[in-house]
């Protein structure tokens, strides 16, 4: 089931979180986050935009939201978009289902332009976003450092 994030989720969506951020390049944070920490980041993001998580069996495995792109004002059309999956559900579809309820919610908002951000190579990232509308443009190199080696994210977008 899809919902809004409550704060019940928090300790979940940080396990999910903290996982990336120690066993991959997905995201570039190189520190574990407290419940807390995540927390007062849930309940910022949530203030402005959209942030959905996916429940089954009463634990959140799945969550996405969408984010200022930059502070700049004449961006405050634009939104990035994130989207994260507990390991053991990845490749169940959780994700595309997060993603486009997540469009879905961003449209009734009115944002122009949605950004996803993918650390190359990311093969199943980028088949998500192509499949949900979002097209190739351009690649940041080397702009990231994680686990000893210089990292490319390349910048997917989608016009609503």
């Amino acid at each position: 089931m899809i919902r809004n994030v409550a704060a019940a989720d928090v300790a979940d969506i940080t396990e999910i979180y903290n996982h990336y951020i120690r066993e991959t390049t997905v995201t570039f944070e190189e520190e574990s986050l407290s419940d807390e920490e995540m927390a007062v980041r849930i309940h910022h993001i949530s203030l402005q935009y959209p942030y959905i998580v996916f429940e089954e069996s009463g634990r959140v495995v799945g969550y996405a939201y969408a984010t200022r792109w930059k502070e700049r004002s004449a961006y405050r059309n634009s939104a990035e978009t994130t989207v994260y999956v507990h390991k053991d559900f990845v490749g169940r579809g959780i994700g595309k289902q997060l993603y486009h309820q997540l469009i879905e919610l961003c449209k009734q908002t009115n944002w122009h332009y949605l950004i996803g951000g993918i650390t190359m190579p990311n093969d199943a990232s980028v088949k998500l976003h192509e499949s949900l509308g979002f097209k190739y443009v351009g690649t940041f190199k080397e702009v990231g450092y994680k686990f000893e080696k210089w990292l490319d994210v390349g910048y997917w977008g989608r016009r609503m």
